[in-house]
């Protein structure tokens, strides 16, 4: 890719990647992308320029791809390829709808086929390379020829340059505009490629560390960081400085056992094993090393991360889930629902683990060094790390507390044991919401879903304080009930829960539309639920409910299985479908029953209870082992906690009678929904959309419905 004459100007070519100036290498564009060494808008940004110029540039082999082999090759990604195939055009030529003429990037905007500043930031790019693209003749020309062709007009980018300038370079932490970047990159000799220098100096906990991420996340101030691009100070001096070097390695957290009385070091698992550590101390203290960036071999003086630490036998396999669990406070949680990388504060408030727990990890990073930024792979200010989004308020006022005892911190939530049972003694007469009709405690409704625990600490607070009597207490509580019910207005029937018009809305089964008509009373939920589509996620579809005997006889599943109509292994089958898709069905009496109280009501036998509670969980959820938290029937095939061929056959069942359950929000909901919830991914949604997956095929003799 040599420089090239146009014009009698000598041009050179787009931005073909990044040079990492302290290892020497070559990287490209997307690469550096993942290594988060750009900005995802600066690297698609630049992926475009190359596209709209020469082609998506491969600087390790030295070659110019079209988008589409380049996505196949793995120079960029699979995501990206719309974007740049769109880009692309901008030298293969625009279809005027009109004509069906090839058209410039120019004529393409002023026809409105371009986003305008869109087709100016490719023009830019062209200008500052090789030239403007005539789509007639398939060549580069001068700006002054594309002017005479009408594919340009003179001075049109000098006034639109601010809004050219989304290119950040992360070397002088400022947007520019593409000619601007150009002027900053380095031309390597031997090829002609035009690269971006891009410094990674600093050793993170799980990847490098580029100044300018540290100038950013105030680690080091403006001069250190202007010292360090001019060569007055370099990285071994820097990591000298004790605040650099407490948020890059940190203060170092509980490594092992020392023994007086042996002068013997030993390792907090071998410490466990030989009872000198409960197995409750030695785990809480591990998962502390898991979560502030390595576990430590104290007796080798080695750090290792958790699956490397096992291999090494720093630990037993026992520990290990837990540990990885705990480790992802360093490298972050995945959000099931956008699938990007959070951090453990955020994990705690998507409700993703205990509160409890992170708050404890929270503070083992605190004492560490600081809070753990999983994207960035270092620790940071304290200050930072709540601009990031990495804890609230509320947290950070938990987390500056000067106090060295971690209980008194984590008692924010404490209510005495007197003003619990005051609240649990004052019964309430409830005339609206959830527990209309019913008389219930004060306690009790202040622990329900219609107040958030800023509200409960509020309300506690006062009557603590004397500011609030229990009449006022009742007064109030009620009060919040009464607007809560307003405002939501509506209660649907779940499967095991009630469910709001918000949630419906959340899951995509009614619109806001709907939902504004239902809070002003223009319809009702008589009137909604008349809705088919709306129906069939509140209550499903019928199910195979019994048997229906050739001579006209009704008989429940148990009962033909007892009388020797059915196999035990297809009446189980029936019978798990039955309780993973809401109920278990009486068909004589026509009622549905859980399964406690289907065996109570000797609907099923006491022999096929503890397999039909299991089942049932696809309905009410399971509970992840790691977290405590509620999960989905595919969640738990995900953590092995159920054989996957018969969770897909359960999830068949609930596909088959209305749609995947949300043991959360207690509803069927939408396949696109639940993938977009995590309660699925790629692979299975493609089995369940398979309709020659058909289970009911097989169940004979002749099934009766409800």
């Amino acid at each position: 890719m040599d420089s090239k004459q146009n014009d009698n100007t000598q041009v050179q070519g787009p931005v073909g990647g990044i040079f990492l100036e302290k290892t020497k290498e070559k990287i490209t564009i997307y690469q550096a992308m993942k290594k988060r060494l750009l900005k995802p808008g600066t690297a698609l940004a630049l992926l475009e320029a190359q596209a709209a110029t020469v082609g998506i540039i491969d600087p390790i082999n030295n070659r110019i791809l079209p988008v589409v082999d380049a996505v196949k090759e793995g120079i960029v990604g699979p995501e990206m390829k719309e974007k740049l195939l769109i880009a692309e055009k901008a030298v293969s030529g625009y279809v005027d709808p009109y004509t069906n003429q090839m058209i410039s990037v120019f004529q393409a905007i002023r026809k409105d086929l371009v986003p305008i500043e869109y087709g100016l930031r490719l023009l830019e790019a062209q200008i500052a390379t090789n030239g403007l693209f005539d789509p007639v003749e398939k060549s580069t020309i001068s700006v002054e020829s594309a002017i005479q062709k009408g594919y340009y007009e003179k001075g049109l980018l000098n006034d639109q340059m601010s809004e050219l300038k989304v290119f950040y370079n992360p070397s002088s932490q400022e947007n520019l505009s593409y000619q601007n970047l150009l002027e900053k990159c380095t031309v390597e000799p031997d090829t002609g490629l035009v690269l971006l220098p891009v410094c990674i100096t600093f050793k993170g906990l799980r990847r490098g560390i580029s100044s300018t991420e540290l100038f950013e996340s105030k680690i080091i101030d403006k001069q250190t960081f202007d010292d360090l691009q001019k060569g007055k100070t370099n990285t071994q001096d820097v990591m000298l400085m004790e605040t650099v070097k407490e948020y890059l390695e940190g203060k170092g957290s509980i490594a092992g056992i020392a023994v007086l009385s042996s002068n013997q070091r030993m390792s907090i698992y071998e410490a466990m094993k030989k009872g000198i550590l409960m197995p409750g101390t030695a785990l809480v203290l591990l998962e502390a090393q898991a979560a502030t960036g390595f576990m430590i071999d104290p007796v080798e003086n080695k750090k290792y991360t958790v699956d490397e630490a096992i291999k090494n036998k720093v630990f037993g396999p026992e520990y290990h889930a837990k540990l990885r669990s705990a480790e992802r406070a360093v490298t972050g949680y995945k959000d099931p629902y956008s699938g990007e990388t959070i951090s453990l504060f955020q994990a705690m408030s998507k409700d993703l683990m205990v509160k409890e727990h992170g708050i404890r990890l929270l503070e083992a990073q605190i004492a560490t060094g600081g809070i753990i930024d999983p994207i960035n792979s270092h620790r940071l200010p304290t200050e930072v790390a709540f601009k990031r989004g990495y804890f609230d308020e509320e947290m950070n006022a938990i987390l500056e507390d000067s106090g060295d005892d971690t209980k008194d911190r984590l008692n924010f939530n404490f209510i005495d044991y007197q003003t619990k049972m005051t609240f649990k003694e004052e019964k309430v007469n409830v005339t609206c919401g959830k527990y209309m009709g019913m008389t219930v405690s004060l306690w009790e409704l202040l622990m329900s879903e219609y107040f958030d625990e800023h509200q409960r600490r509020d309300i506690l607070q006062k009557f603590r304080e004397g500011k609030l009597n229990i009449k006022m207490v009742t007064t109030t509580i009620l009060e919040v009930i009464e607007k809560s019910v307003k405002t939501t207005n509506c209660v649907f029937e779940g499967i095991r829960e009630t469910v709001t018009a918000k949630q419906l809305v959340d899951a995509d089964i009614i619109s806001k539309e709907v939902m504004e008509d239902l809070e002003k009373g223009k319809t009702s939920v008589k009137e909604v639920i008349a809705d088919e589509s709306v129906h069939v996620y509140l209550q499903g579809k019928d199910s195979i409910a019994g048997i229906l005997l050739p001579d006209s006889q009704i008989m429940s599943i148990y009962q033909a299985k007892q009388k020797g109509k059915l196999m035990p292994g297809t009446a189980l089958i029936l019978l798990e479908a039955q309780a993973a898709t809401g109920f278990i069905i009486d068909p004589i009496g026509n009622r549905k029953f859980s399964v406690d109280d289907a065996v109570k009501a000797k609907i099923v036998g006491p022999d096929v209870c503890q397999k039909l509670r299991s089942a049932e969980k696809a309905v009410t959820g399971y509970k992840n082992p790691y977290d405590g938290q509620i999960i989905s029937l595919f969640q738990a095939m995900q953590k092995d906690l159920i054989v996957k061929d018969h969770g897909i056959r359960l999830l068949e069942a609930q596909i088959a009678t209305g749609g995947i359950i949300d043991p959360v929000n207690s509803h069927r909901i939408p396949v696109h929904v639940a993938y977009k919830k995590g309660y699925f991914n790629e692979e299975m949604n493609e089995i369940l959309a398979d309709p020659s997956d058909d289970t009911k095929d097989s169940l004979t003799p002749t099934p009766m419905r409800t």
